[in-house]
């Protein structure tokens, strides 16, 4: 019988959904989380792994003789050394998409956050601010519209796409930098090159895969380009930030704020400057994480096992 093995499943599976797509398949161990010392004895045996954020080393791969596919419980698949899956033979592949609704959502969580104050309002209502008020109606602070704003859009992938769309459905002018403009066009979207995507935004939203082109993107310089009251809103990878950079900006005025699901050490056990930040908003890295869009990426991990046993592999990542 094929083995199967879930290195980390809690993120996907807390609790709330059934694992039974993947316990037809095979043997299925599951693990909520394994520790790096426990990856290789965890794995040992398995014909089939599954992780999210758990690495796969090449000194662990060349230990795993009997391991022939990965599946990536996500779309990002850098925790995986694919090169050294190549050469092992051993395939990978990830999911797509599936969270998508859920990112471009928590991004106008966020920036609405921001625009129209909603819990420090209904806050001050709880404490009793309302009922002292010889006023009908009161701003506790300045609140804004989003029509007619400028939300840019760095990367314009599925999430971007999106994101996009409930901009313009709010009349939002959109700009984009994306790596492939005349094959992506879409209706009332401009692109810009990255300098001018950085001048213009009033809310920059980022989007693009962390990568050694895009890692620390946003830095001293392309900050200092922003507009002071402009909003920064990351639901992508913590990586694309200079953090210290972005830190400097919020506490000198540089910047209005960030919104922020990510960070670049997750969790951050050591403590991270922006949380403190008082015009910076962090959450904990779920925005990915509504029902609907795990119980896709569970569906999704295991139609790409069964398809791997059923010699018809998908979602491959090389």
């Amino acid at each position: 019988m094929t083995k199967i093995v879930v290195l980390d499943g809690y993120a996907m599976n807390p609790g709330d959904l059934s694992w039974q797509p993947l316990q037809e398949l095979g043997e299925l161990q599951i693990y909520d989380i394994t520790a790096a010392e426990d990856v290789l004895s965890r794995s040992v045996g398995a014909d089939i792994l599954l992780t999210n954020k758990t690495p796969l080393s090449r000194e662990t791969l060349l230990q795993l003789p009997r391991l022939r596919f990965i599946s990536v419980m996500a779309t990002g698949y850098n925790v995986v050394d694919t090169a050294t899956a190549r050469e092992q033979g051993i395939l990978v592949s990830n999911v797509r998409g599936y969270a998508a609704s859920a990112v471009a959502q928590h991004v106008f969580a966020l920036l609405l956050e921001f625009a129209s104050k909603v819990s420090a309002h209904a806050e001050d209502v709880r404490r009793g601010g309302w009922q002292a008020s010889p006023h009908w109606s009161y701003n506790r602070s300045p609140t804004a519209e989003l029509a007619g704003k400028t939300m840019g859009i760095l990367g314009l992938g599925s999430i971007g796409r999106k994101v996009a769309e409930i901009a313009l459905a709010f009349d939002m002018k959109v700009i984009a930098c994306h790596k492939y403009p005349e094959r992506d066009q879409l209706p009332g979207i401009s692109f810009v090159d990255l300098e001018t995507l950085f001048r213009q935004s009033d809310v920059l939203s980022l989007h693009v895969p962390l990568n050694e082109q895009t890692a620390g993107i946003v830095n001293r310089h392309h900050l200092q380009l922003m507009k002071p009251s402009a909003l920064l809103i990351n639901t992508g990878r913590g990586g694309l930030i200079a953090e210290t950079d972005l830190h400097e900006a919020l506490e000198n005025g540089n910047l209005a704020g960030a919104a922020l699901d990510v960070l670049s050490s997750e969790p951050p056990t050591n403590g991270n400057p922006l949380i403190v930040v008082r015009n910076c908003l962090v959450t904990p890295h779920n925005a990915w994480a509504t029902r609907e869009a795990r119980q896709r990426l569970l569906l999704e991990s295991a139609e790409n096992v069964s398809a791997f046993i059923h010699q018809r592999p998908r979602n491959l990542v090389f």
